[in-house]
């Protein structure tokens, strides 16, 4: 709903942001004219129980498939789990090594499956559970890992436990879900709903009124009902959401990706102090059986969410009253979901904003996590808009540049590969505006698209009829296309020690005055090579602080023409991107 240890580098303490120092510790440090950014050491690591993150990560690249809109099998018009079994080919062909799944368990699909009815049963439209095992094994011989996706803060109200629940006789689930004690009194600062259950009570919500929030208790108790994060009851919600996930664990998931992973304690500090403790519980014991288990968190806070023991957290698509966070700075500043609005992303090539306010946006937070997990990037997801047609193809292909060259795990969201548009679409499933990036996957141009034999008007979704929607089956015959130069990005990726998860990142340069951004990635032994961005429609030429050592301007990879490294001097052409080594 609503994404190793360091390696040994030399580093400075403090790093310049578009003319103004900044030290690792989030300090001004005073005016200086340079341009340039270096990473500045961990000196305060955080505590984390996942010290040890399965070493399949460092290499991974993960491929998130929306079930019901990748590949219908049997003709009912909504994708299902043998149709994702059946394009595992064509993931592994992009240098997808991974597979992040959303919802596929029993719903009555109120929120797409975000709203659960039963942890342990496939939803019949997908399947079932043995069409999940068998997806699960098919992965496995081709050397790729599968996460769920685990919604833990709330389910359903059609799931038993709130049905239970909801009965004014006492039971064992009676204090699964938080309940005030009166029908006409609600819960302070918190959404409820009261008047459609026989107990007597309103009970919290966590998203839409069908999502009642689980009870792992309430940091500040200041009603009687309110239990703490320590009481038996919480303690039961934790020991029936470990029970979920060993379940799956053991079926042959290797993880999980865990939806708004920050709701679970309510009244909790800003530092989600027993959330934060509540994961720590359930990510342990389920490590102690299953130590190889990844765990991703939605949080966007990984100084948090890497303390509760997530081995990943990634950038979420935050731009609240027009304040962007640092993903909507590179690929969404704009109240457009579409085009038309002004847009002031750094990939937009006609925005004339610099890397700089990107850089001292997520510089602090990649200081954090490094060595404690990742934090990463997404192309997309299926809450948020789809980067085309907003951004044209280049424009979308420098993004995937960066997005598959910095540091942290990467996910490609289905069908971006290939530059899949958002459309805007009646909702459908409690989408609202999220509905336009979950369309049909695009295979080919025959009927639907390839998605479906299913008459069109069955179709989950309408599929794009217009007559320039991408498909696989023509950028396959292109070798220019943006399919295979994702393709070369994801190879060079996992052939580039230094372009890998935990390799080190240093800006060379960033500025607020000019389109340039320039990085390096440094490898454990050393290598390293140098990633260098030109979104503009003038071409740049910039003096770099320090380059490398051994880096001497051969082009490994390059779109929109390539950039020329001369000494410390880069000259880069406009709309491009270049990797060098």
């Amino acid at each position: 709903m609503r994404s190793g240890a360091p390696t040994p580098c030399p580093s400075t303490a403090a790093a310049t942001v578009g003319g103004m120092s900044y030290s690792s510790n989030g300090a001004d440090a005073g005016s200086t004219s340079e341009s340039a950014f270096t990473s500045a050491p961990n000196t305060a690591p955080i505590p984390s129980p996942a010290a040890v993150h399965a070493p399949w990560l460092r290499d991974a690249v993960f491929y998130e498939v929306y079930p019901q809109s990748f590949n219908d099998t049997n003709a009912d018009g909504i994708g299902d789990l043998p149709g994702v079994t059946a394009k595992l080919d064509y993931i592994a062909s992009l240098g997808a090594t991974a597979i992040w799944l959303n919802p596929c368990f029993d719903s009555p699909f109120q929120d797409a499956g975000y709203d659960v009815r039963d942890y342990k049963k496939v939803a019949p439209r997908y399947g079932t559970n043995q069409d999940l095992v068998d997806l699960f094994a098919a992965a496995h011989e081709r050397g790729m890992h599968v996460l769920l996706d685990l919604v833990a803060g709330h389910t359903s109200d059609e799931h038993p436990w709130f049905r239970a629940s909801s009965q004014p006789e006492r039971n064992e689930f009676s204090d699964r879900y938080i309940w005030t004690t009166s029908w006409v009194e609600g819960a302070p600062g918190l959404p409820f709903i009261g008047g459609v259950a026989p107990r007597n009570g309103t009970y919290i919500l966590n998203f839409f009124a069908c999502q009642p929030a689980l009870n792992y208790g309430f940091a500040r108790q200041e009603k009687p009902w309110m239990q703490s994060p320590d009481s038996p009851a919480a303690r039961a919600t934790r020991d029936a959401m470990v029970d979920v996930m060993l379940y799956w664990l053991e079926l042959g998931a290797d993880g999980f990706r865990c939806d708004m992973a920050d709701s679970l304690v309510k009244y909790d500090d800003d530092r989600r102090t027993h959330t934060i403790a509540a994961w720590r519980d359930m990510i342990g014991r389920v490590r102690e059986r299953f130590p190889q288990a990844a765990f991703v968190s939605e949080w966007g806070r990984p100084t948090l969410s890497l303390t509760a023991g997530f081995d990943m957290d990634f950038y979420l698509d935050w731009r609240w009253d027009g304040n962007p966070n640092g993903y909507c700075m590179l690929a969404r500043d704009t109240d457009s979901q579409i085009g038309g609005a002004p847009d002031a992303s750094f990939f937009r090539a006609t925005s004339g904003t610099g890397a700089a306010r990107f850089v001292r946006e997520y510089l602090p937070q990649y200081e954090e996590s490094r060595g404690n997990g990742y934090f990463c990037f997404i192309t997309c997801n299926h809450d948020c808009a789809r980067l085309a047609p907003r951004l044209s193809p280049r424009e979308e292909q420098i993004a995937f540049t960066m997005f598959l060259t910095m540091p942290g795990v990467p996910y490609i969201y289905y069908g971006d590969e290939i530059g899949m548009s958002y459309r805007e679409l009646p909702t459908k499933e409690g989408g609202y505006t999220r509905t336009g990036t979950r369309t049909p996957m695009q295979w080919n141009g025959g009927a639907n698209r390839g998605f479906s034999d299913a008459p069109a008007e069955k179709l989950y979704l309408p599929v794009d009829t217009s007559s320039d929607a991408p498909t696989v089956a023509a950028q396959e015959a292109d070798p220019e296309s943006q399919l295979n130069y994702v393709r070369a990005l994801t190879a060079l990726r996992h052939e580039t020690p230094a372009l890998q998860s935990d390799g080190l990142f240093t800006v060379l340069h960033a500025s607020d005055d000019d389109r340039a951004f320039v990085y390096a990635r440094t490898a454990a032994d050393g290598s390293s090579v140098v990633v260098a961005l030109n979104p503009g429609l003038e071409p740049a030429a910039v003096e770099l602080e320090s380059v490398p050592a051994g880096v001497g301007g051969q082009v490994l990879l390059s779109r929109g023409g390539s950039a020329a490294l001369e000494g410390s001097r880069i000259v880069l052409p406009a709309q491009s991107a270049t990797i060098l080594r």
